[in-house]
């Protein structure tokens, strides 16, 4: 009939071509158990290196103090005057607190399910991303421990003096167990631009893709307004995210063929190893 099949489809806006076709046969998602594993196998290994970051308190607000210097030279400490917004303000501190506390992680883990069981075709890519971003944030928390703005007079701890925070308070029993100067980069900035970056890239109305990248934006100010990020922490998680993307483009991670735990990484649905 003239019509040609289309055996092909283009490639993502990603460029990642896990997702793509390949042998006329559409590549399917990883098998579920396996991203799981991967997924629980990751976070535990985050959690032990976030707290086993070096925590010398002296030196840790010293740079808090660098930061803010360097901020008001290049005429960017904005923190104090959003910190005392959201003091003066009890309802907007306090809802940022429980922002801060909860979206962090529900929003990030939300997107991830949303691409594993809607966009498989991206999921492989983003997950490689936010894992790449984690990991280079994890080198930055070692080589540069940080106080955050809230451990310095002249801030305010929302989360201790207006309430709602259940989360990276110096008052609270998470603090007793969590490393308290993990502040340069801001994760909360590099996950919520991540969620934002793939919500955009597999939705089609241009008003979705903008509200999506008003959750990085709020991330932002509440980061600032809660005294737990300076701006140049959300500077260094724009960077650090950059950095990941980068890596996830141009590093081909070679895994072995190591039976079950080359499995575990593998992405394709047959359970062979990446070759």
């Amino acid at each position: 009939m003239g019509i040609m099949s289309r055996s092909a489809v283009a490639p993502v806006a990603t460029g990642d071509l896990t997702g793509a076709q390949a042998g006329g046969r559409a590549a399917g998602r990883p098998r579920f158990y396996r991203e799981i594993l991967l997924i629980l196998l990751c976070y535990g290994a985050y959690s032990l290196v976030r707290d086993l970051v070096p925590r010398n308190h002296t030196a840790a607000l010293n740079r808090g103090h660098d930061i803010l210097h360097l901020e008001r030279l290049l005429h960017l400490n904005i923190e104090s005057s959003i910190n005392r917004l959201f003091t003066d303000e009890r309802w907007l501190g306090m809802s940022a607190n429980y922002y801060y506390a909860s979206l962090h992680f529900i929003l990030t883990i939300g997107v991830l399910v949303w691409l594993y069981t809607r966009h498989p075709e991206r999921y492989v890519f983003y997950r490689r991303l936010i894992f790449a971003t984690t990991v280079l944030a994890l080198i930055g928390f070692w080589l540069y421990p940080l106080a955050p703005p809230r451990m310095i007079p002249g801030f305010v701890d929302t989360a201790l003096n207006v309430g709602g925070g259940l989360y990276e308070s110096s008052a609270s029993p998470v603090a007793s167990v969590s490393n308290q100067y993990a502040a340069m980069p801001s994760l909360h900035t590099g996950w919520s631009l991540w969620c934002a970056i793939a919500i955009a890239d597999v939705t089609r109305p241009s008003r979705v893709r903008w509200l999506a990248y008003c959750y990085p934006a709020a991330t932002v100010f509440v980061i600032l307004g809660t005294a737990n990020h300076y701006l140049l922490d959300a500077v260094g998680g724009v960077v650090t995210l950059t950095a990941g993307y980068a890596a996830t483009r141009t590093v081909r991670v070679v895994v072995p063929r190591l039976g079950p735990v080359a499995r575990v990484f593998s992405t394709d649905t047959g359970g062979s190893a990446a070759p």
